[in-house]
């Protein structure tokens, strides 16, 4: 005699199918369907991306873009500069997942701790000595310093920094596995914010007082 279909356990392992069955197509990003994507940035952003400009309409300056130029370190007290290759000023990387940053250093120049929230990240030292460093989700903080040739990878999210310890110029390319990876700037995330963080949320946080977390908003114009 057969089972009664009735029970609940009997329909588990079509459950159990259904659950599964997804998991292969959103374990990674779909493949692309066409050659390329210029990205038409007089657009809204869609949910991959930007729209493509009309094939018809693109030409060969647009897969090319110029890194060679050395950026303005001067401008702040962190005295570094980011010349960013990515879909916003590359439109061909769109729907690539891939983009890259020239960062110039001047000496002692700080690109300060922050974290990349859609993208890995790769860097090539071509000048000076550079202090690279990133602090896990367990809280162990990994660095070294490192010369001309030498590379360095970022995990997807993690907190990190690079300065130049060096007595001259310095100069890192580095790439990441998104077209758009964003970038989290702890100080100015957290004392620059507009509308500004509450000061009592700051002052529990960091075990500080109010002077002290309007001093340091005061430096991020919050």
């Amino acid at each position: 005699m057969m089972k009664s279909s009735n029970s609940p356990l009997y329909l588990l392992p079509c459950l159990l199918m259904l659950l599964l069955l997804p998991v292969p197509s959103l374990s990674a990003d779909p493949d692309a369907l066409q050659d390329f994507c210029v990205a038409d940035l007089n657009a809204s952003i869609s949910i991959n991306g930007f729209p493509c400009i009309p094939a018809s309409k693109v030409s060969a300056s647009d897969f090319f873009f110029d890194l060679s130029k050395e950026g303005i370190t001067n401008t702040s007290n962190l005295n570094f500069n980011v010349t960013p290759a990515n879909v916003l000023s590359f439109p061909a990387v769109n729907t690539l997942g891939i983009s890259m940053n020239r960062v110039d250093y001047g000496p002692g120049g700080l690109n300060p701790p922050h974290s990349h929230p859609r993208a890995t990240e790769m860097g090539l030292v071509v000048k000076g000595r550079i202090l690279v460093g990133f602090v896990t989700t367990s809280n162990v903080y990994y660095s070294k310093v490192l010369t001309r040739g030498e590379i360095f990878v970022i995990p997807s999210g993690l907190v990190h920094f690079q300065k130049n310890v060096g007595k001259g110029k310095g100069i890192v390319f580095t790439s990441f596995n998104s077209h758009m990876p964003g970038v989290v700037i702890l100080s100015t995330t957290l004392f620059g914010s507009q509308p500004p963080m509450p000061n009592e949320v700051l002052t529990q946080a960091f075990q500080v007082d109010d002077a002290v977390v309007n001093s340091i908003k005061s430096k991020f114009g919050s």
